[in-house]
């Protein structure tokens, strides 16, 4: 994307101080059917796990703990720089951080499949993304957005409260992977048959979730949205950059080089929104990165499974 492009929307949110007192409402039962949802997308990843799949997965741990690199310490640092270089609005740029603070999305597991990808080494990412995130998503947040001084000052007029955060992201990520894999285990006639049911409906259960929480702000969203379009473009390239590069410098299979660039670039927007309304009241610069996020994530990754198709893996995997 031209730099120009970037500049130009950077200073257009300048000149839009307002979207830092915009707040996008949501009740607390739409809130609770959000959380619900989070919840049943990583039920049916859990669904596909077995103790043996972590077992084989870390039988060859260099791939998983470059995939741990990449989304848990390198997006986040490389997320803060984009913020210095552009200065975004501070709703906006604390968005982009809570965005890079999230585990890898489900969806990333379709497309990693489309991609012909390493599948098993995605979906456990995913798991152990998400195991790591109630941990390290309150503790990125945290550290990131207290480093740059206006998102420091959110942070501070919130009173963020680290351990509430670990607790919800605990109950929508942890409790529905446990019970997933103990269905696997005792159950495994229902696993077979809940698991495509809950593995392609996934992109659905997500726009579902993207709908109810803009469904009565519409109006609010698209006064804003535009001055996020370019900033959002940016980032999910610099996360897809990210993890394949990292992937590739540390020659890992072509195969899992597209893995990680996918798990990378797609983020679990969908909890980033449950944070943003559950802990910062909705505020409109951040709800509106990671909804736009969550849009266009599908977008690109759709676009980047299909360009990594036909690729062929030379290297042992």
């Amino acid at each position: 994307m031209p730099l120009l492009c970037i500049i130009a929307c950077t200073t257009s949110c300048q000149s839009h101080g307002n979207i830092d007192e915009a707040t996008l409402k949501l009740n607390d039962q739409n809130l609770l059917y959000v959380n619900l949802s989070l919840g049943f997308i990583m039920l049916g990843v859990a669904l596909k796990l077995t103790l043996k799949d972590f077992i084989l997965v870390f039988s060859t741990p260099k791939s998983v703990l470059v995939g741990f690199i990449s989304q848990f310490i390198a997006l986040p640092f490389f997320t803060f720089l984009l913020v210095l270089i552009f200065r975004p609005m501070p709703s906006i740029a604390l968005g982009m951080m809570l965005v890079a603070a999230c585990p890898g999305g489900n969806v990333s597991n379709f497309m990693t499949s489309l991609a012909n990808g390493n599948t098993a080494l995605s979906v456990c990412m995913t798991a152990v993304s998400s195991i790591c995130a109630v941990f390290m998503t309150p503790l990125n947040i945290s550290f990131w957005g207290g480093l740059y001084p206006p998102t420091a000052e959110i942070l501070n007029e919130v009173s963020l409260d680290f351990w509430a955060m670990l607790r919800l992201v605990g109950m929508i990520l942890l409790i529905p992977m446990i019970t997933g894999m103990l269905i696997r285990a005792f159950m495994s006639r229902i696993a077979d048959l809940l698991h495509p049911f809950m593995h392609y409906g996934s992109i659905l259960i997500f726009g579902a979730i993207v709908i109810l929480a803009f469904g009565a702000n519409m109006d609010l969203f698209m006064k804003y949205v535009h001055l996020i379009v370019f900033i959002v473009f940016a980032h999910n390239a610099v996360g897809i950059l990210t993890g394949f590069g990292l992937a590739r410098f540390l020659k890992l299979s072509k195969r899992d080089q597209k893995t990680i660039a996918i798990e990378t670039g797609i983020q679990n927007s969908g909890l980033g929104l449950a944070l943003i309304f559950s802990f910062f009241n909705g505020l409109g610069g951040m709800a509106i990165v990671a909804g736009w996020w969550g849009i266009w994530h599908i977008i690109s990754g759709i676009s980047m499974a299909y360009f990594f198709k036909n690729e062929i893996d030379n290297t042992s995997c």
